[in-house]
């Protein structure tokens, strides 16, 4: 018997855990067309971003030009028009023609920290056929005025006048970086969060020592960066009711099957797909389909959160525990095992 890998994300109902997040494959008719041939089942369409959105807004040349001339550096104060390429009119375009064309749900994703155009947009999104809406919080805080407990209820203001607006399901793309990542979650969710995508990557800006200039980097994430979101959404498993979705890392089957594993309810995937072409999709469902004929496992629902921490055997795993035991036992090359004071 063949093994049924259909799952339930955001209340929809998908014939694949493996989902294409946001990326330019998913930005592509084409390629949306391709992914949807190597079986993925669903996909989340690249974010439109709060500064696309003000630059319908706003007499764009004036802004940019105001004052540029005050000193030399000033000129390099703003991107060049050409770097915001797709405006939210494309953007709902690609939308609509993704929806035409693909049978798998399609979901829109707004990237951005301030209401302002967002409440309007998401309404449009949902005119425009998204099954779904992905709200992708990015923001590196750098004021010093403001509190932990500021930058959350900001957040979750956002999301509760999202959720408002639209009705269609609302999942909330964060980063980790919160005191009480359980709390926040619940937050959320209490909020109108239908789901929750773990993690939004923070990408890091790095210094040209030829130019002095601070350039954007950016690097397709790594096996080794499976680890957060893995344990975090088996904390979440059983304790805050949203959908989990599981992204960053996942470059095989093993990562996407321990995903689900954990409590996932979708596992994303960009890097692979980008890194070695769009037929990695099938590869990931066949793994996660071998493994579960091999041990009689008949379903995705079966296996999901069997090892989250309400289900673990061992719940201390995914605590303060383990970790002290990981450092104390941990073997440095062919050596023994050595202490804790060895790794300080």
């Amino acid at each position: 018997m063949t093994p049924d890998l259909s799952t339930t994300y955001l209340g929809l109902r998908l014939r694949s855990p493996i989902v294409a997040s946001a990326s330019p494959l998913t930005g592509n008719l084409d390629s949306l067309r391709e992914l949807e041939r190597h079986g993925i089942g669903a996909a989340v369409l690249p974010s439109l971003f709060e500064e696309q959105i003000e630059h319908e807004q706003i007499d764009v040349h004036e802004l940019l030009e105001y004052q540029t001339h005050s000193f030399g550096e000033a000129l390099t104060w703003f991107p060049e028009l050409e770097d915001y390429s797709t405006g939210p009119d494309t953007y709902l375009e690609h939308l609509r023609q993704a929806k035409a064309a693909l049978e798998i749900p399609v979901i829109a994703s707004l990237n951005g920290v301030s209401p302002g155009g967002w409440l309007r947009y998401a309404r449009l999104c949902e005119e425009a056929g998204a099954d779904a809406l992905e709200l992708n919080v990015y923001a590196v805080e750098t004021s010093v005025e403001l509190s932990a407990a500021d930058v959350e209820a900001r957040t979750i203001r956002l999301v509760k006048e999202v959720r408002e607006a639209v009705s269609i399901p609302l999942a909330v793309k964060v980063g980790p970086f919160y005191s009480a990542f359980a709390h926040m979650a619940e937050q959320l969710r209490d909020a109108g969060a239908d789901g929750l995508v773990l993690f939004n990557r923070f990408l890091q800006p790095d210094i040209d020592l030829e130019t002095l200039e601070i350039s954007p980097w950016l690097a397709l994430s790594t096996s080794a960066e499976l680890r957060l979101p893995l344990r975090c959404i088996a904390i979440l498993r059983g304790r805050v009711n949203v959908s989990l979705a599981g992204t960053t890392g996942v470059h095989d089957w093993q990562s996407a099957l321990k995903l689900l594993l954990a409590g996932a309810d979708v596992v994303m995937v960009a890097s692979a797909p980008l890194a070695r072409g769009v037929a990695v999709i099938e590869e990931l469902a066949d793994g996660i389909r071998g493994w579960m004929v091999e041990r009689e496992y008949t379903s995705v629902e079966q296996l999901k959160g069997s090892l989250s921490q309400a289900s673990c055997p061992d719940p201390a795993a995914f605590e303060r525990g383990n970790y002290m035991r990981a450092l104390v036992s941990y073997a440095p090359g062919a050596g023994g095992r050595s202490g804790l004071a060895d790794h300080r």
